[in-house]
């Protein structure tokens, strides 16, 4: 099934920011977060730069009087700047809920909220070659395989879930159409971006075909979005046995992911500026369940869900 969504062309400053700071979004320095006490300071997942800075930013301070100020990285490198304390985030939002608590319980919080979830598929240009292709309906991983070198990227897996869940993707694809070693030889070909902003800009340029990526990426940039069969597109939360049965181990910090479904999390750092507003922002994640969806993401019955010692302060 082919989607070719969007949200109009009222992102296109914002997108000039992104392209320009390369995952950096917002209006502190980097490494200068700091609450003022008129904003919010938020180190999130890079996926979520648009939802924040288009959707979620501005409803939030119309409702509050509170700034959102945001720095957006892959979600593996957010939690070790969490950890290394070389940011100081009020909020963290990940995009592997797993992901934070396995790295950030105990030391840095002992809550979150699950307030969305996403797909994987492709992101394209379709005024490629590749792009065409999908257009015509023919099979994308015998589209991709036909590519040059570099045509198609990916999230850099040792900084990214988006990433690892890419090379996850392609393990359960080889076993879904029983191509003996697709997964290697996708990954041969693809490019890792480290920096999942510039995944959007070089698809849109046309200096690439395609990138994998989140559905709300492609809502973000008005792109044509293929998204990936259920049995790989880690969207269904009942197959979570099945995602399962595929993992990637990370070189840096040889951090092993089990393949799950996409959940994004939300916690406040027991070590932040501002912690009510902190509070204030997550209860809004849970409870704007239409502004999420208008952003891409999905929100179904099971969410929100609140998991560990939940504060006072937020009602889930």
């Amino acid at each position: 099934m082919i989607r070719d969504e969007g949200n109009g062309s009222g992102l296109r400053s914002r997108r000039s920011v992104l392209a320009a700071t390369g995952g950096l979004v917002g209006t502190t320095a980097a490494g200068c977060l700091g609450s003022d006490g008129t904003s919010v300071n938020v180190l999130a997942a890079g996926s979520l730069a648009h939802t924040f800075e288009d959707h979620v930013g501005p409803a939030f301070e119309d409702e509050t009087g509170v700034e959102i100020h945001g720095e957006y990285y892959g979600a593996n490198a957010v939690m070790r700047m969490v950890e290394d304390r070389t940011k100081h985030p009020d909020v963290i939002v990940s995009a592997d809920s797993t992901l934070l608590r396995d790295r950030l319980y105990g030391e840095f919080t002992d809550w979150d909220v699950e307030f969305a979830t996403n797909s994987v598929g492709i992101g394209y240009n379709e005024e490629t070659t590749f792009g065409r292709g999908l257009e015509n309906g023919e099979p994308w991983h015998e589209l991709m395989l036909a590519t040059e070198a570099g045509d198609v990227s990916i999230g850099d897996p040792d900084l990214d879930p988006l990433g690892y869940r890419a090379v996850q993707a392609f393990g359960l694809a080889e076993n879904e159409y029983e191509i003996e070693g697709l997964r290697d030889e996708l990954l041969e070909l693809v490019y890792q971006e480290p920096e999942e902003p510039q995944m959007m800009a070089g698809v849109e340029s046309g200096s690439r075909a395609a990138a994998v990526v989140y559905h709300n990426m492609a809502v973000d940039h008005d792109m044509p979005f293929l998204e990936f069969p259920d049995a790989y597109n880690f969207a269904e939360p009942e197959l979570a046995d099945h995602y399962a049965t595929v993992e990637f181990t990370t070189d840096e910090e040889g951090y092993t992911a089990e393949g799950r479904p996409v959940l994004y999390n939300a916690t406040v750092n027991d070590e932040a500026d501002d912690p009510d507003a902190g509070h204030d922002l997550v209860q809004f994640l849970a409870d704007e369940s239409d502004l999420l969806v208008e952003a891409g993401l999905t929100v179904g019955d099971s969410l929100p869900r609140p998991e560990g010692d939940l504060p006072e302060a937020i009602n889930v």
